[in-house]
C-alpha cells in the first residue's frame, strides 16, 4: 500500500474544504438553525485539518532544507577548492548559455 505524503494529505484536505464550502453555498439559503450550525462545524473542522497539515508540511520542508544546507556547508568546508571549481564551471556554463540568446 502506498504511503501518503504530506502533499497528498494536504491536497485531500483542501479538496474536502472546497466541497464543504460548495455545500455551504448551495444550501445557505435553505438551511436554518441546527443544519446550518452542523455545516459550519464541518467546514471549521476541515479548515482546521488543512491548517494543521500545512503546518506539518512546512515543518517537514524546513527540516529537509536545513539538512541539505548543513550537508552542503560541510562539503564546501572540507573541499574548498573542488567547490570553487564546481562554482566556476557552473558559472561558465550559465554564461555560455546566456550569451547564445
Amino acid at each position: 500500500m502506498a504511503r501518503k505524503t504530506a502533499k497528498d494529505i494536504l491536497q485531500a484536505d483542501f479538496e474536502i474544504l472546497v466541497q464543504d464550502a460548495e455545500k455551504l453555498l448551495e444550501h445557505s439559503a435553505t438551511l436554518a438553525g441546527d443544519q446550518a450550525d452542523e455545516l459550519r462545524r464541518q467546514i471549521e473542522e476541515s479548515v482546521s485539518r488543512a491548517r494543521e497539515t500545512l503546518k506539518q508540511t512546512q515543518d517537514s520542508v524546513r527540516e529537509r532544507s536545513q539538512a541539505a544546507l548543513s550537508a552542503t556547508e560541510d562539503y564546501v568546508q572540507s573541499n574548498p577548492w573542488q567547490s570553487v571549481g564546481i562554482a566556476a564551471g557552473v558559472g561558465f556554463l550559465i554564461g555560455l548559455l546566456a550569451s547564445r540568446r
